[in-house]
């Protein structure tokens, strides 16, 4: 069975899978999940940011197993291509049965903004004192877009988004397709809350831009070599990582930086504010740093699946 993009459009949404991604991050954590590293070959098309990498991602959770095929090209945005493409293989972990076949474009889109709602709506009480009121982007792609939309289920104070893009134009057009401003990077980087989405190679975020209590939300230049966020900024963060492992093999901005991982996600959600016994500092910066894992996409791909087979009885 073949499941088209338009399909998981169709019955996917952020409602039923933030929740199921938050249940996934404290499994992890917790160690119910068994996901090996990914395996990240570089496509060696080219010389420059246009080089490509492909990506294979397996895991087994629950009562189902997948294996994510990926592959990112930065220089696809020149192209009108998407830069991030993928499908993503669904079986029954009872009897090995292959469930599905399903486009993985959309799902790793959605997840990997569900991820960072699920890390917002964990870290802001414990950092801030109040509501956080701005919300500055870093990128003007599909993932800012999608942050956007998952953030708003889980901020539902969430008036003011400054967007800068590279591409003032494309920067512009989301800005008045979401009720935000398109503003200069400083600006976008002043707010309370920070979101890092783009596919530079090299540091975009400065840290002396930076408030002195944001929050940054950093999903872009996954690869060990790739940074969108300079010393300055890393090294004045309190870190909180999607997966320790994965952060500190695959994060240049974490490598090159030097920068320590302080906690995972998944234990800050199941346990609190003391789960490594220092606490979630409401003074100075805390980042959250995340690169993707196996176990977001299969959850998310069980709920297409789910859904599907509920339609079709």
């Amino acid at each position: 069975m073949y499941i088209s993009e338009q399909e998981v459009r169709d019955v996917l949404t952020f409602e039923e899978l933030i929740p199921a991604i938050r249940k996934a991050l404290i499994d992890y954590s917790a160690g119910r999940i068994n996901q090996p590293p990914r395996t990240i070959l570089r496509a060696g098309n080219a010389e420059d940011d246009r080089n490509g990498w492909f990506a294979v991602m397996p895991v087994v959770a629950d009562d189902v197993m997948g294996v994510k095929n990926v592959t990112a090209y930065p220089g696809n945005a020149a192209l009108g291509l998407p830069t991030h493409m993928a499908v993503i293989n669904l079986f029954n972990r009872a009897t090995g049965e292959p469930l599905a076949v399903m486009d993985g474009r959309l799902i790793t889109e959605m997840r990997t903004a569900a991820v960072s709602a699920v890390a917002f709506a964990a870290l802001a009480p414990l950092h801030f004192t109040g509501d956080p009121a701005s919300f500055g982007i870093l990128g003007s792609g599909v993932q800012a877009r999608a942050h956007i939309d998952a953030l708003r289920r889980v901020w539902p104070l969430l008036k003011e988004i400054r967007i800068w893009g590279r591409n003032r134009e494309n920067a512009e057009r989301l800005a008045a397709e979401t009720g935000a401003r398109a503003v200069a990077i400083e600006e976008a980087a002043a707010g309370d809350v920070v979101l890092t989405a783009t596919s530079s190679a090299t540091p975009v975020l400065e840290g002396r831009w930076l408030k002195q209590n944001a929050l940054v939300l950093a999903v872009g230049a996954t690869a060990s070599t790739l940074r969108e966020i300079d010393d300055e900024a890393m090294l004045s963060c309190y870190l909180v990582a999607e997966s320790r492992a994965s952060v500190e093999r695959e994060s240049g901005d974490v490598r090159l930086s030097g920068a320590k991982v302080q906690a995972e996600i998944g234990e800050i959600l199941a346990k609190g504010n003391t789960s490594t016994g220092t606490a979630i500092p409401t003074e100075g910066r805390v980042l959250f740093k995340s690169v993707g894992m196996a176990i977001e996409d299969l959850v998310a791909a069980r709920l297409v699946w789910h859904a599907l087979a509920a339609k079709a009885k």
